[in-house]
This record gives structure tokens, sequence and C-alpha cells, in this order.
């Protein structure tokens, strides 16, 4: 049957599963590395601990699964978005620390785009906006500030890659600089319409296109992984970046399904099909997925605090011990008082996008304690949530598609309790699959669709697996005075 490694590379840790030829979870492996914060809203990684991390991860399941490389069918790679990595060609060394997706440093670059008058130019080539979220103004900040940095990038003599990028080029003992159009659609630099990088922004960013790599399918040939790492070759057969790979491995390839993960943040993503659809509430524009030539296009939005409200009620007020408290405390909250928080700790994302406004608390009584909080803290991400769908419905629907369910994971999707109220405040139901790994799930997918192991794209939605169904049960008068409440409220905070 044979198996397919998964390498998961994210924002704190890297991690390898290898999955079996049923798509069922046979090992995981897991290493945290460090985080490197030298200025205010500046975030960095050392490129060397992501290829380490990600290479020892992938030895080690294997090691424990007892497996040999000629076990192994295909890699399947999926990694944190917009992280930029610049090294040189000949040594394969990077000239600088990798500059995080949170990293702020490029914001008033962005501003003076913006006021150049650019940001349509941006919206309408790549489908974002001009944000330092994004890979482009990173790399300018890195030719600029490494001596000679530039000039070495004209004459090709440095690569860019995201971290798919990066993995690949070390996997490959610098053979291939290739990535696949999900992490491409998020660089600030691709035509999503046209499917080639744009030299329109390219020039506009101060970026050498001597630098970038290929653009492929989420499901190609990406190289061969050296024999040295393994044993013996294994190919690289799929790329994605996390979100994506997360819609893939939910299963969302019909336009109007879209899914929501819960992690740190949370990334909700509809599934618009062959034509790409220009927000009018400044969602973002993006690839979901691109097999066998065709893209398909999905309407993105994010939230920068989900579960980092549960951390929040654990480590700045200390009410909890472990996020697991959340949920019972949830339980036994007064229902008659309607405490919202609103978690605007670095400012509000989609669809406010208002990086200056900080969070907020109302509805507080002399009886609101841990257990209102806690309710608070939960009900504020469902009540996120539905800002994203709502621009979603008000940017795109067709009478002839029915709503399907909202597909969740990640970790706060395990709370039964925030997942019923997500149902509730949302009016829809919420469907939570029986693999919350959807992200590596999506990753081995198409490395093994690659390979002829795993069914196409309709027998993997065939196989897609329900762990429990959540119905919404709130009246709806009650859902909409909760929602205006909390409406009121993010008003509120946007105001200070």
């Amino acid at each position: 049957m044979g198996y397919i490694l998964a390498i998961d590379q994210g924002t704190t840790s890297s991690r390898a599963i290898l999955f079996d030829g049923d798509m069922k979870i046979a090992a995981t492996a897991q290493e945290e590395f460090d985080q490197h914060y030298p200025a205010s809203g500046w975030v960095e990684h050392d490129a060397s601990d992501l290829w380490s991390t990600t290479a020892a991860t992938c030895r080690a399941v294997m090691e424990k699964a007892g497996l040999r490389a000629a076990d192994i069918k295909g890699i399947g790679i999926t990694n944190q978005r917009e992280t930029t990595v610049i090294w040189d060609r000949k040594t394969g060394k990077p000239i600088h620390r990798a500059i995080v997706w949170q990293d702020r440093r490029t914001a008033a670059t962005c501003q003076k785009l913006r006021e150049a008058g650019h940001e349509d130019t941006a919206r309408e080539k790549t489908g974002l906006l001009l944000d330092p979220y994004f890979s482009g103004t990173k790399i300018g900040w890195i030719l600029d500030e490494v001596d000679g940095a530039r000039e070495r990038a004209e004459a090709g003599e440095l690569a860019f890659g995201t971290v798919d990028s990066w993995l690949i080029w070390n996997l490959t003992g610098g053979k291939v600089h290739v990535t696949d159009a999900s992490n491409a659609s998020r660089t600030l630099m691709y035509d999503i319409r046209k499917g080639r990088w744009s030299t329109t922004m390219c020039e506009m960013l101060g970026v050498p296109m001597e630098m970038l790599p290929e653009v492929e399918d989420c499901a190609a040939d990406f190289g061969m992984a050296r024999s040295d790492l393994f044993g013996a070759e294994i190919p690289i057969l799929g790329i994605a970046g996390d979100q994506q790979a997360a819609t893939i491995g939910q299963a969302c390839f019909k336009p109007g399904m879209f899914k929501s993960t819960y992690g740190t943040g949370c990334f909700a993503l509809l599934n618009t099909g062959d034509e790409p659809v220009t927000s009018e509430n400044r969602l973002l524009t993006t690839i979901a997925y691109q097999l066998d030539g065709k893209p398909t296009y999905a309407l993105e939005g994010s939230i920068f605090i989900a579960g980092a409200v549960v951390q929040w009620l654990r480590d700045g007020l200390k009410l909890i011990r472990r996020a697991e408290e959340t949920q019972p405390l949830a339980e036994r909250a007064d229902d008659g008082q309607n405490v919202i928080l609103v978690p605007a700790f670095t400012g509000l994302g989609a669809p406010y996008w208002n990086a200056e406004c900080r969070g907020g608390i109302f509805g507080l009584t002399r009886n609101s304690g841990p257990e209102e909080f806690a309710k608070a803290a939960l009900e504020s991400v469902g009540f996120q949530t539905r800002d994203l769908l709502e621009a979603m419905k008000a940017d795109w629907s067709s009478p002839d598609i029915e709503s399907p369910a909202l597909r969740v994971d990640g970790g706060m999707s395990a709370s039964d309790w925030a997942m019923q109220f997500l149902a509730d405040i949302i009016g829809a139901p919420v469907d939570r699959p029986d693999i919350l790994e959807t992200t590596a799930l999506g990753a081995a997918w198409l490395a093994g669709y690659r390979a002829g192991l795993y069914p196409d794209m309709e027998g993997f939605a065939e196989g897609w697996e329900l762990e429990r169904k959540f119905e919404p049960a709130m009246a709806e008068d009650a859902r909409e005075e909760k929602y205006g409440a909390w409406k009121r409220a993010v008003a509120a905070v946007q105001q200070v």
C-alpha cells in the first residue's frame, strides 16, 4: 500500500505526520524552535531552524513507525504562509533571518504605496491588500538592509522563497527552486488571473524577478528528497500553504463550501470556483488550490485572536490553569448577563482591518466573574466568525448553490460549547470532521493523489467523515439581539 509523509512546517513548530494508504494517521513527530523579536512588532525565525527541525521530525516519525524510505510513496508539504527567506544560490545560506508573516516592520512602506495610489493595482492583480502581512515588502526590506544584497539579487546570485521553497531547496540539495500557486498567491507579486509573476508588482515593490521560484500546481513533481537524508530518494509531490491545505483536507471542492480553522487566530476560506471574486468588504481574493493547470479561487478572511483569547484568560488574567477549563466555566455562566469581549489585542482583522484599535469588555456587573469572562471569550470567536461569513455572503452568493454547513478544524474546534455557540450565532450547521489534522491531511492527499495512492478529488470528498454536526438551536430574535450587541461593542472599540 505505501505511506505518505506530510510535512507541516508551522509558525512555532515543525511536524511530520505519516499517513497510511487509507489516509489514516500512522505516526507523528513534532519539534518547536525559537522565536526572535529584535524590535517591537518584528518577528523572525532562523531559517536553518526551520530546515533542521523539519529534517529531524521526518527522520523521527519514520523511526517511530519503523519505515524505510522505500515505504514512502511521496512527500506533501504545507507551511506557514508569507514568511520570507532569501538565500545565496551557491552556498545555500540565508542572508538574513526569515521575516515571519506576523511581522509589521514594513507598515510605513505599505502606507507610502497606498498614498501613491497603488492599492487598486495590487488588489486587481494579486487579490491582496497592501499590508506588511505579505511577502513582497519583506523582500524589499531585506534587499535594502543587507549590504550588497540588491546588487547580488539583480545578478541572479540570490533566491527568494516562502518556507515551502526553502524546504524543497534543502530537501533536493539545491537542485530545485520552486513553489506552488497557493503560496505564490500570498506574496503580493503573483498575478492570480494570468497565473504568473507580475512584472508590475515586482517593479512596484523593488523585487528583481531573477530571485523568484518557478510556480507549479499544488500536485506536481517537485523533485526528489536526496538519499542521504532518509536512506533513499523520496519524490516530493504536493505543496499548499497551510490554510489552503486545510481547505483541501476539509474537501471543500465545490463553490459555496467553506471552512474555518481555529488556532491562535482563525482563517475562513470560501470556495468561489473558477473566477476570482473581488471583495467589497476587505476580504482577500486568493488561490485555494491549482490542479492540472486550473486554479480554483477563494475569498479569505482572517481573525487575529481566536485560541489566543483562551491563552489570555490563562496567562494574562490567570483565571484558568489549562485551556480545557474554559468550557465548564462557560457552561456555569449566568445567562442573565450579556458580557461582550472584543479581543482586539493587536487590532481587528477582516472585515475591519483596523490595526490601531484595542480590545474592550462591555456589560460587566457586580456579579461578573470567571464564568462570564470564559463565556464571553468563547463567544467572541463565534461573533468574529459571523463577521467574516456576513462579509463573504455580501461579496459572493449564487442562487443555484445551497449554502452548506461550515466545516471547522483546529484546536478550539474540539470545544463542544464553542462550536454549538458558533452554530447558534451564524444560524447554520457546523460540521466537525473525524480527523482534525486537516492541514496535514490536505498536503498528504495532494502527494498521495499525485503518487496514485489516494483517490481523486471526488473519491476523497466521498471519504470525508463527520465526527459531529452542531445544529443551531438559538431563537432568531435572541441571535440577532446578541449579534447586535457585538456590533455595537466593535464600533465602540474603534472609536477610542
